[in-house]
């Protein structure tokens, strides 16, 4: 079992690479805002993996608010970006 979640880390290890690259270069806003939220998701994933690794289950409160307040912050852009804020 722990192959495939190491397996799991090195594809999201790959995808944070490629995500971050989109982030620096996007040639649109828009485009910078979705690999911010695609970042934060895999924070999230990367934080309960960790805890599953390393049994410390206290971890899964911090992905829940990791993804709430992630969540949050993409609407807030989106409104703002948008000009309704």
């Amino acid at each position: 079992m722990e192959y495939i979640i190491y397996f799991a880390l090195g594809i999201m290890t790959i995808s944070l690479f490629f995500v971050a690259i989109r982030f620096v270069k996007g040639p649109t806003v828009g485009d910078r805002v979705i690999a911010l939220d695609t970042l934060t998701t895999l924070g999230v994933s990367g934080v309960v993996l960790a805890a599953y690794l390393f049994h410390r289950f206290v971890y899964l409160d911090v992905a829940l608010v990791y993804g709430v307040l992630g969540f949050i912050g993409v609407i807030v852009i989106a409104r703002y970006l948008e000009g309704a804020l």
